[in-house]
């Protein structure tokens, strides 16, 4: 397994993320323990949830299905650098959701008390709170570093205006601040790299992107669909996607085979090879796809190759303007 620093700070992670969105609604407990299991066999030591994960619809809350694994000794938690994210709706009162004090306060206790821990390694905003000001956010957010709750604090779906936004209110309090952003990041959603991508660098942000597949449709499903396989390509949004950039992943599959390599592989490869990126989020649903994703640390694309991949998958560059990150200045 590799390993980088998150961000500028003195942590530790793998560069494979362990996504845990589906223990509960899609992977039964016991089969979530055997690739949690199989991570830390594979060294993996990341791994990402959120306190909204498992909720509805599955057999349980996902922080609840991860306390458990830790229960059981071993070393599990020690061993693992644990995020978590707060911010949308836990329950029906107006309290029980977004970035207040009290909404921090009591999110980071149920946390704390679904996953049985102590600490939380990475405390993570799911996303940014227009309506709260970074003087309370941050004020709370100090206090759960004090009790030694809280070790580190990252953003998730924040625009390059909010990490510097965040970054300052930081900065003014002697406050560490962020050490991650969380984005949506891939070869068919590379907006990030507008805005996102140069803030995080600049204030010394890792990336972890999530979704690294497209939903599915960047995992081969066009090979998938002629094998006669399911896909997570195959329905909802991957699909209306597929429907309208058939012609792309078809001649991207068609690159991936002249490389010998699978789709996802190369998708995650692609990821791990951009500045500033700690490392993509994997969901595996079985420990068979958990073993096969490894596969993409030991893919090293050459520049004709990134090159080919600019060409099918552009980086945008509104109209017709200088790369990111200057595609606003003139």
């Amino acid at each position: 397994m590799e390993y980088t620093r998150l961000g500028r700070s003195g942590l530790s992670v793998s560069r494979l993320v362990l996504g845990t969105m589906n223990f509960g609604p899609q992977t039964a407990e016991k089969d979530s323990h055997t690739i949690m299991d199989r991570a830390h066999g594979h060294g993996i030591n990341f791994f990402d949830t959120a306190n909204v994960y498992g909720m509805e619809p599955g057999d349980g809350v996902t922080e609840e299905i991860i306390g458990r694994w830790f229960a059981t000794g071993g070393g599990r938690r020690e061993k693992t650098v644990l995020a978590t994210k707060l911010y949308l709706p836990t329950g029906d009162w107006p309290n029980e959701r977004f970035l207040s004090a009290l909404n921090i306060r009591r999110a980071c206790e149920a946390s704390l008390k679904r996953l049985r821990t102590d600490h939380i390694d990475l405390y993570q905003m799911h996303h940014v709170d227009r309506d709260t000001p970074w003087e309370e956010i941050w004020e709370a957010f100090s206090v759960l570093r004090q009790q030694g709750k809280v070790l580190y604090f990252g953003s998730s779906n924040f625009a390059g205006w909010h990490i510097a936004q965040a970054q300052e209110a930081a900065r003014s309090r002697h406050f560490l601040g962020l050490v991650s952003e969380q984005s949506i990041y891939n070869l068919m959603t590379r907006w990030v790299e507008l805005e996102v991508l140069p803030a995080a660098r600049h204030y010394g942000l890792g990336v972890i992107p999530w979704s690294p597949l497209h939903g599915g449709v960047l995992g081969g499903v066009l090979r998938k669909q002629r094998e006669g396989g399911a896909s997570r390509g195959d329905s909802g949004r991957s699909a209306a996607t597929l429907a309208r950039h058939r012609e792309t992943i078809e001649a991207y599959e068609k690159l991936c085979a002249d490389l010998g390599e699978d789709p996802a592989h190369v998708g995650l490869a692609w990821l791990l090879a951009q500045d500033g990126v700690t490392g993509p989020i994997i969901g595996p649903r079985t420990a068979e796809q958990l073993d096969g994703s490894l596969r993409a640390l030991q893919i090293t694309l050459d520049d004709g190759t990134l090159a080919k991949l600019d060409e099918l998958f552009p980086p945008p560059a509104p109209n017709g303007a200088k790369p990111a990150p200057e595609a606003y200045a003139w």
